[in-house]
């Protein structure tokens, strides 16, 4: 059973940093690209970062580039997103995601989320 959960989200100033985690099971995920995805109130989910199974290809979206950071642990089964200067339109709840396939099908898995506010 695929599962994924996440952890690390919190209150943070503007210009602060926190480290996202989100501790994979159930699937080999080495061999799976990681996303991360966040959603604000009243807005659409949007893709925030993504990181290859080898964690040697990265994408990041325009928003947050030069200052998240994506990466992965294949031994402990974790992607992490590293959020630096954070600003207060970066508060979202922000979702792991892994699209795994399961018999003979593609299925698209989430965590539950982790909130993340970025205030003074």
């Amino acid at each position: 059973q695929v599962q994924l959960v996440e952890s690390g989200g919190g209150l943070a100033q503007p210009g602060g940093s926190l480290r996202l985690s989100c501790a994979a099971s159930g699937f080999t995920f080495s061999a799976y690209a990681m996303r991360w995805y966040r959603q604000a109130p009243g807005k659409e989910r949007e893709l925030v970062a993504g990181i290859s199974g080898a964690g040697d290809n990265t994408n990041y979206a325009d928003s947050v580039k030069g200052r998240f950071t994506i990466s992965r642990d294949n031994a402990k089964n974790t992607v992490y997103l590293q959020t630096n200067s954070l600003k207060p339109e970066d508060t979202a709840v922000y979702y792991c995601y892994a699209r795994v396939i399961d018999g003979l099908l593609l299925k698209d898995y989430w965590g539950q989320g982790t909130q993340v506010t970025v205030s003074s």
